[in-house]
């Protein structure tokens, strides 16, 4: 196992085009901007989100009432960090760091749901029966005894979020600026070990005796 993941570690990164790194850069740097200006608002990402996040409490619902509770959350964030874990081990740069991105992202959302858990005020939806839906960190955090916290909690994981995603574009910055370097190295050939007199005695021999008054190296005159 440990030489399975060094050997990964190892592994060179995929190539990835100047002018799409650049282009990756530039979407980061607008969603970044777009999701500060929201304040915490649901973004059009979350749409999706949503939907993974309601077929986690269904699927994670079959390990009991529990897990089928905390299940939203964990396959919402379980979804992009395993994709995340694979374009990592495949050495392909704009999938992992797109994956990353957003698996920081569900933060932010989660950060937002967190921060309702008193005061329910968002709209909450369920794939099961209307009739009992039920706000998941009110009740996480009921059974936690955090429930006065939410908001700090809230906060942190907000905090965190932002600082992955950050993160995530200053990785794929760096990778711009690596392969700027690599670019202006300047092209350096090795010296041969043989010299040319060695290599072609004959030749300098030849050029020699068609120049009168001039000594060929090992001849006496």
């Amino acid at each position: 196992m440990i030489e399975l993941l060094q050997s990964i570690l190892e592994a060179p990164w995929k190539p990835v085009s100047r002018p799409a790194l650049v282009a990756w850069l530039i979407f980061y740097v607008w969603f970044a901007a777009y999701a500060f200006s929201a304040h915490g608002g649901f973004l059009f990402i979350d749409s999706a989100n949503l939907v993974v996040h309601e077929g986690g409490h269904n699927l994670f619902g079959w390990f009991g009432p529990t897990l089928g509770l905390w299940g939203g959350t964990l396959l919402q964030w379980l979804v992009p960090f395993l994709l995340a874990i694979y374009f990592f081990k495949e050495r392909q740069t704009t999938g992992f760091v797109f994956c990353s991105f957003f698996f920081f992202e569900n933060w932010l959302y989660t950060a937002t749901y967190m921060a309702d858990a008193r005061a329910q005020v968002l709209p909450l939806v369920t794939t099961g029966d209307p009739d009992f839906v039920e706000h998941d960190f009110f009740r996480i955090f009921s059974n936690l005894g955090v429930l006065n916290h939410d908001t700090q909690i809230a906060g942190v994981v907000r905090l965190l979020g932002w600082c992955g995603m950050i993160a995530c574009v200053i990785w794929l910055a760096s990778r711009l600026r690596a392969k700027d370097e690599s670019r202006s190295v300047p092209i350096t050939f090795p010296m041969p070990s043989v010299s040319l007199i060695q290599r072609y005695p004959g030749k300098l021999r030849t050029t020699a005796s068609a120049m009168p008054g001039q000594n060929i190296p090992g001849e006496v005159k």
